[in-house]
């Protein structure tokens, strides 16, 4: 950065499980380009309520929020939007003089994805994994049109009660499965956690697939994604995700919309290195 942090700098930031440097990446070059007084920092957390205190206290103005705390974090606010409160999952956090607000970008960000890379909607579609970020891309794809799909969670419990909300069939793996879209929102493939060469899905359901979405982020190329791009396969990655819910949390935190080709750079930014 290159402007200097003062006492009217505005800090926003992230809670995860696992941080990473693309969302500080992103947010910090748009500041820059853009002239802004803001400076965004990514943390973790085992003290979920102390740091949700931390950002009303602080007047910190904005909180990205990521696995494992999407749906944690709720009960330690004062309102949710409507895009989180359907979902009653939060990736976002907006601090209005002490009043925080939750919101879901994610959201927003699959159901953009689907509509511009005009997937099929008669596909049939296996999701894999049963958490926050699982119930915002299936309320994303049931708004989108998608209607035949199944959960695949080893969490009976969260698998089913997920699949059963959205009228979907729920299995613990993908034992005779066959769906033209495969879905993987687990960390498996997630750049520096313990499965980072996991494939998501087997070599044979790829090569069955008509499509292969990877909401992993880091690194854009996950083992599936490879795999997928391998076999043929159009395909939807993380790395578009990440880069269209983080635009939406710049404009809620900023105001400020930036240009096409401003977020492009930023995107490009937080990839690099």
């Amino acid at each position: 950065m290159s402007h200097a942090v003062d006492k009217d700098t505005r800090l926003c930031i992230s809670l995860s499980g696992r941080p990473s440097n693309i969302g500080t990446r992103f947010h910090n070059h748009l500041y820059e380009a853009l002239g802004l007084n803001f400076l965004y920092k990514a943390f973790t957390t085992d003290d979920l309520p102390g740091a949700i205190t931390g950002v009303r206290a602080l007047g910190i103005r904005g909180c990205g929020v990521s696995m494992p705390f999407k749906e944690a974090c709720i009960p330690f606010l004062d309102a949710l939007d409507p895009s989180a409160a359907g979902l009653q999952s939060v990736n976002t956090i907006v601090n209005d003089g002490g009043r925080l607000t939750g919101h879901n970008t994610d959201y927003r960000a699959v159901r953009s994805l689907v509509d511009s890379h005009a997937v099929p909607r008669d596909l049939s579609f296996a999701l894999r994994g049963s958490g926050g970020m699982a119930r915002a891309v299936l309320c994303a794809l049931r708004d989108a049109g998608f209607a035949d799909g199944t959960v695949v969670a080893r969490n009976a419990e969260t698998g089913r009660r997920l699949a059963e909300e959205y009228g979907l069939r729920w299995q613990a793996d993908t034992t005779d499965l066959k769906p033209g879209l495969l879905v993987n929102v687990t960390p498996l493939g997630m750049a520096n956690g313990p499965d980072a060469a996991a494939l998501a899905f087997d070599p044979a359901l790829i090569g069955a697939a008509a499509w292969v979405f990877d909401v992993v982020a880091m690194p854009a190329e996950t083992p599936l994604i490879r795999a997928a791009r391998a076999a043929g396969k159009p395909v939807i990655t993380g790395a578009e995700v990440i880069a269209l819910q983080a635009l939406e949390q710049f404009v809620l935190y900023t105001g400020v919309r930036p240009t096409d080709a401003q977020v492009a750079a930023a995107a490009a930014h937080s990839r690099a290195g």
